[in-house]
């Protein structure tokens, strides 16, 4: 029996390497062809913009992390210039006038921190909170229940819900055993 690739074509029906194919398969070869060259043209415009939103969104990133502050900073300005007006007021101003002056900067100062969301932490007379309070020491009271904030030592900060810095507080105990005079 002889090979069917060596058989001429219309032998047996089979058609050897060597024959052209039938123009419905050349056709359809070239459909697929074409199609694969679309889908291909697709999936590189697809990689060209992710690779493009990539890049933009890092841009973006970079940008707000540099210029984050810049609103707050804007706000300080304010502060700062007032200083300055102090400053130069010196020792030539009134008493009175000087601590007027430094009051309308301590509010402008509290303005921008509450634009920028940075709220004080002033806990007097609060329970003792270790997540926000940082406490000093403790005192004996007779006056305020154990665990309460008896004196803010410095005030703490907030950004937006997130600590920059705990309040520094003595916290009260309870007052100290009197001695028992029986035991002398």
């Amino acid at each position: 029996m002889s090979d069917p690739l060596d058989t001429p074509s219309g032998q047996d029906g089979i058609q050897t390497a060597t024959d052209p194919l039938p123009e419905a398969f050349e056709a359809a070869l070239a459909e697929a062809e074409e199609k694969a060259r679309e889908h291909w043209n697709s999936y590189l415009r697809a990689v060209a913009e992710t690779e493009n939103v990539r890049k933009r969104a890092q841009r973006d990133v970079e940008a707000a992390s540099r210029y984050a502050v810049e609103r707050f900073a804007g706000d300080l300005l304010e502060v700062r210039d007032s200083l300055e007006l102090g400053l130069q007021a010196g020792a030539s101003a009134e008493p009175g006038r000087l601590l007027e002056g430094m009051e309308a900067t301590l509010r402008l100062l509290n303005r921008a921190f509450e634009r920028a969301g940075i709220t004080v932490l002033d806990p007097a007379g609060e329970p003792f909170n270790p997540e926000f309070h940082e406490a000093m020491a403790t005192q004996p009271s007779a006056d305020q229940p154990a665990g309460t904030v008896l004196l803010v030592v410095q005030k703490g900060y907030v950004l937006n819900g997130r600590l920059l810095r705990p309040a520094r507080v003595l916290v009260a105990r309870e007052p100290d055993a009197a001695p028992d005079p029986a035991a002398n």
